[in-house]
């Protein structure tokens, strides 16, 4: 056997729910210890690094600020993906890591708007401006919400599935949006300064934490989205229980 079909063999294996929960059971401590050992790492970073000249100490809430807004926008990139694998490749999993990375991503595009709101006060003097990056990311928020809403008002899973993909995908313009708003568009954020084709122009003392911290954000991504499937399964087979003994229930009845 080739290692191309090898490896489309162990893909195609992961649409089982019954294997996917035994992967996840191993997975799930190394993530949530990698996640710790990174977010010990990057606070102690984060803490230890001198103040910037300008911005004083508040530069470290960019340490929490710009990997949120990194997550928002890789989780909803996750999403598109699965949204494909609902309506291409009708992969069995594809919707629940959707619907498990939704609320996940809602909470990071929060975290992103609330930390800068905090920045954004001492550096612009206000809380709020309706800027091309920041209502884009607002929109995002509110397209995680929603998308949330449709989930649990569509009872049929089918139906459910498919008009979420499709919304996702639609809603997948906002991001380039997001991404290239500052040079699109006269914003009161900076241009990318990490990264960069012609490479980062940040300071590397202030580089170093920000990275530890983004790849700690980006293991918590995986540790609850790994974690938020393996309880969708569970919830669905419970209601798959559910209204087989519903089922069984009224076919007794209607036979005595």
């Amino acid at each position: 056997m080739s290692e191309n079909s090898l490896a489309i063999r162990k893909f195609s294996d992961l649409a089982n729910p019954t294997r996917f929960l035994a992967l996840a059971d191993r997975l799930l401590p190394w993530l949530a210890g990698l996640t710790a050992l990174f977010f010990v790492v990057g606070l102690w970073l984060s803490i230890t690094t001198e103040g910037d000249y300008q911005q004083g100490e508040t530069v470290r809430i960019m340490y929490v600020h710009v990997p949120a807004a990194w997550l928002s926008m890789m989780c909803y990139s996750v999403m598109a993906l699965a949204a494909l694998g609902t309506l291409v490749w009708r992969h069995p999993l594809a919707d629940v890591s959707s619907r498990a990375a939704a609320p996940i991503g809602a909470c990071f595009t929060f975290l992103a708007l609330v930390t800068g709101s905090l920045w954004g006060k001492p550096m612009w003097g206000t809380w709020w401006v309706w800027d091309a990056r920041l209502t884009s990311v607002f929109v995002l928020f509110l397209m995680y919400l929603g998308l949330m809403a449709l989930n649990r008002a569509i009872d049929d899973p089918a139906r459910s599935s498919k008009v979420s993909a499709i919304l996702v995908l639609v809603g997948f313009v906002n991001i380039p949006i997001i991404k290239f708003s500052v040079e699109w568009w006269n914003t009161l954020h900076q241009p990318a300064s990490v990264m960069r084709l012609d490479g980062p122009t940040i300071d590397p003392e202030f580089l170093w934490p920000l990275i530890v911290m983004a790849i700690a954000f980006t293991l918590l991504f995986f540790t609850l989205h790994v974690a938020a499937m393996r309880n969708e399964i569970l919830r669905r087979r419970v209601t798959a229980l559910r209204r087989l003994a519903a089922r069984a229930a009224g076919r007794g009845a209607r036979t005595q």
